[in-house]
């Protein structure tokens, strides 16, 4: 019997490019399904009854909510030959420090740089991508050779590099060369390329949501 995999989703959604990118990365068959989030499906309420939120990865009818969670889901249920998170429990633990860095520290910052695109905020934005810079050094990804967990987590932030460079008025490739020469590379790969929107597109989405935007984990 074949697998049923389906992704409840939103485009501009960073926390739905990170399943996009696993699912992907480890060459798995789904079906994205649009939500529209002014009118939630009765799937989606069904699938995730207490935040009512995208995404959610529904395996065989029984569903995965939470953005990380799922991530290390989909690695332990599909392709060991290509781990996202390395075997070793130090660094398994590491990987997931940074993980957990990247929603705690970076995606507040980014709402707030949306938000207000004060300096302080901008300043703020800036000081937690440095600090994942400094974390990158000179590998080519955060596991060093490997593409992996902390890559999908993070690499979803570039599709709005464009918008907050626009609205906040600074280069983060100036500020950040070596974590924006760190997303081309990411780009480089088919299950990145494939799952982040155009850039303009999400910067004409975000400007004309930019009042009532509701980014959703």
């Amino acid at each position: 019997m074949a697998e049923e995999v389906i992704l409840l989703d939103f485009w501009p959604s960073l926390f739905g490019m990170r399943a996009r990118v696993a699912l992907r990365e480890k060459g798995v068959e789904f079906d994205m399904r649009e939500e529209d989030l002014s009118n939630k499906s009765p799937l989606l309420l069904n699938m995730n009854p207490v935040h009512k939120k995208i995404p959610v990865l529904i395996h065989n009818g029984k569903p995965v909510c939470e953005s990380l969670i799922m991530v290390q889901y989909i690695d332990e249920t599909w392709g060991p030959e290509s781990p996202l998170l390395p075997s070793d429990p130090h660094e398994r633990a590491r990987a997931k420090f940074w993980a957990d860095y990247v929603d705690k520290k970076i995606y507040p910052a980014l709402r707030t740089t949306v938000g207000e695109a004060e300096e302080t905020a901008k300043k703020e934005y800036i000081e937690c991508l440095k600090v994942l810079e400094g974390e990158l050094g000179d590998k080519d990804y955060f596991g060093g050779e490997r593409f992996g967990y902390v890559d999908v987590s993070l690499i979803p932030f570039y599709s709005w590099f464009y918008t907050l460079e626009t609205l906040a008025n600074f280069s983060i490739r100036e500020e950040c060369p070596k974590l924006v020469a760190w997303a081309k590379r990411c780009l480089q790969r088919e299950s990145v390329a494939k799952s982040l929107p155009d850039q303009y597109k999400l910067n004409d989405f975000i400007l004309s949501s930019r009042r009532s935007i509701s980014l959703n984990k």
